[in-house]
């Protein structure tokens, strides 16, 4: 039988012809659909401002930064279908990313990545040593390293929220621009909005997280739906009016749901105003 398929396709050439670019087609369309049907293919690099996870525990049900961006890009009515992949992880830094293999793991070998938002520089000042120095020498590693894996894709590199004092903010801020600017890229500058945010209700973008050991006794059988490991864990201000005269409550400014729809509304005018330009020409 095997001889018999062989000789039938050596004395049709272009059957064999047509099943060559048949089967090309196919190989193809299965590599740049893999994962994301065709949507656009967003990657989200960074640090716990961008992961979230203690919202994810609190309401693991979300909708969580990358659901509301996708929902938002959806919402513009104009723009292709989008995919976004969040995968950062809390307290890493662009060290950390590669050192761990996790670079290798979860962003190496994603198909089809169109756009790769990349937010890290708190983490990075607080462990890496000589910061001014090694901290733009990892980013330009990062981004050579995303060229190689991700030829296609648009890189973007972020500013951090105002998470840490203004002068700190300033100081990470500033190097992102310069790697950025090296590499001639353009930066998503996510910092003003945030800032702006948080005019109208200093605390109003960043959950409370406060160990139980320093909450007095009598409150304990309150906050004990709050109570996640050692710490009471609130998404916003519920219990400020009760446990708000505590020194450092409202001391961790990690975003809460809130601060995320921010990020999220920021990025989404952001990248539909390069989506449109990319495709609608």
């Amino acid at each position: 039988m095997r001889e018999l398929h062989l000789r039938v396709l050596r004395s049709h050439p272009v059957l064999i012809l047509a099943m060559l670019v048949f089967a090309t087609l196919i190989s193809t369309q299965r590599t740049a659909n893999a994962e994301h049907d065709g949507k656009i293919q967003i990657l989200l690099l960074g640090d716990s401002t961008t992961e979230g996870s203690i919202p994810r525990k609190i309401k693991p049900e979300g909708p969580h930064l990358e659901q509301v961006l996708e929902q938002l890009l959806a919402a513009e009515g104009d723009l292709p279908p989008c995919h976004v992949i969040n995968s950062s992880l809390s307290g890493e830094y662009i060290r950390r990313l590669f050192d761990s293999g996790r670079y290798q793991r979860d962003a190496e070998k994603l198909p089809g990545v169109d756009y790769i938002f990349i937010r890290y520089g708190l983490n990075d000042r607080a462990r890496r040593e000589n910061f001014p120095e090694n901290f733009p020498k990892d980013f330009h590693e990062l981004l050579s390293k995303l060229r190689e894996d991700h030829p296609q894709a648009v890189l973007i590199p972020m500013t951090v929220i105002p998470f840490a004092n203004e002068e700190t903010s300033k100081e990470i801020n500033d190097l992102v621009r310069q790697v950025a600017e090296k590499e001639k890229l353009e930066v998503f500058d996510i910092y003003p909005r945030y800032a702006e945010e948080l005019t109208k209700g200093y605390n109003m973008l960043n959950y409370r997280r406060y160990p139980l050991s320093k909450v007095p006794e009598k409150y304990h059988a309150l906050v004990k739906p709050y109570v996640v490991g050692p710490s009471v864990v609130v998404m916003a201000n519920e219990l400020d009016g009760i446990l708000g005269h505590l020194p450092g409550w409202a001391g961790d400014r990690h975003p809460n749901l809130a601060g995320y729809n921010v990020i999220a509304d920021e990025t989404a005018k952001y990248l539909a105003e390069i989506i449109r330009k990319r495709y609608q020409k």
